[in-house]
């Protein structure tokens, strides 16, 4: 492979890492399972690489590529090894900037999140990184209609999780 193709890989890695890292944070319960996903995220993301032919943009081909790799990790770890919940993560906020309101929020979302299945998991998680239902159901492989509906059932599940 040639040194442009490398260097051209690790540039859309880059500037894409965080969509990795918030579905890493989804799917995982602490920090080595969390980088371990990563890795194993970017292995799957560079051995596809050369397939990706530029028909999107690389972020949904990137999303697209994390959610696959993370749910079938996920699906595989849940059969076998039971995971330590993590408490209290600053998510990467310097102490000045720390809000614990805000964190105890964030704290109780991913907890509900956890309860949902990994397709929920998934729309959510793209749904609140501000994509349309037509980016959301190219990246999941489902109709649009789809999408929404789907959208709707897991706001009111949500809705009841966090009001019992």
């Amino acid at each position: 492979m040639s040194e442009d193709f490398e260097k051209s890989f690790v540039k859309q890695l880059k500037q894409n890492q965080n969509i990795i890292h918030k579905i890493c944070r989804l799917y995982t319960n602490g920090e080595d399972a969390h980088n371990d996903l990563f890795q194993e995220i970017t292995i799957q993301l560079w051995k596809a690489f050369p397939k990706f032919r530029g028909d999107s943009k690389f972020s949904t081909w990137a999303y697209r590529v994390a959610l696959n790799t993370a749910i079938t990790l996920y699906r595989k770890s849940t059969r076998s090894v039971s995971t330590i919940s993590y408490e209290g993560q600053y998510h990467f906020i310097s102490p000045e900037e720390y809000n614990h309101a805000e964190e105890e929020q964030i704290k109780l979302m991913y907890q509900a999140l956890q309860k949902l299945n990994d397709i929920e998991k998934a729309l959510v998680f793209l749904y609140l990184e501000d994509k349309n239902y037509t980016e959301i159901a190219e990246t999941l492989g489902i109709s649009e209609v789809n999408a929404r509906v789907k959208m709707n059932r897991i706001k009111g599940k949500l809705i009841k999780i966090l009001n019992p």
